[in-house]
């Protein structure tokens, strides 16, 4: 690997930072999402790995490739912190969500609801990527904007994240992390990639964090 690029890899340490600040940050989005949605996500322990961009859709293929069909919530971040989002749910769970936040789903065909399950799918991207992805950027002393989210209804799982995300030469790092609705069988995969954009300002950020304990 050329040394420019070894020279931006995030080493063993900075990987338990960053580890910690999601920890922190799923943490606190859960708060906050149980008091905006009245539901408590569960949010497991984070998994961090570092590759190359060019073999982030087959990484993410693998990890979903329990699911037959799936639908995606993809959505951009801008800031400092710098990447994209993917909340990815099994075939299935689009009438449970209606449910869930509006109630009576069950009674509709699916054909009919196809645009409810849609703006559904993007109501609860918007609020659970935003959660996390905010919290992340500001535990990191970012501020990030956010793209409008592009949802993807019931497809294969193969091919959700698009080949030209990043310049494949490049590197990322993928955070994942398994969340599921308390007590409403809805469960899912959130993976936030950071650009290799990113990886020089996120080295200093995650150090600044670490002086604030010491």
């Amino acid at each position: 690997m050329p040394e420019s690029k070894t020279n931006e890899i995030i080493s063993a340490e900075e990987t338990d930072i960053l580890q910690e600040i999601m920890n922190i940050a799923f943490g606190r989005a859960a708060a906050d999402l149980a008091d905006f949605i009245d539901i408590y996500v569960i949010l497991s322990v984070p998994y961090i790995k570092l590759l190359r961009a060019v073999d982030l859709p087959r990484f993410i293929n693998t990890e979903v490739k329990d699911f037959d069909k799936v639908s995606v919530v993809e959505q951009n971040f801008w800031g400092k912190f710098k990447g994209a989002a993917f909340l990815i749910f099994p075939a299935g769970s689009g009438k449970k969500l209606i449910n869930m936040l509006d109630g009576g789903a069950e009674s509709f065909e699916s054909d009919p609801i196809f645009e409810l399950e849609k703006e559904t799918f993007r109501e609860v991207g918007n609020i659970l990527i935003g959660a996390c992805v905010g919290k992340i950027a500001e535990l990191l002393g970012d501020i990030v904007t956010y793209s409008p989210p592009r949802v993807v209804i019931e497809k294969s799982h193969r091919g959700v994240v698009p080949d030209n995300l990043f310049n494949p030469d490049n590197l990322a790092i993928v955070l994942r992390t398994l969340f599921e609705f308390n007590e409403k069988n809805v469960s899912g995969y959130l993976f936030i990639v950071t650009s290799q954009e990113s990886f020089v300002w996120m080295k200093e950020a995650l150090y600044k964090f670490l002086e604030q304990y010491e």
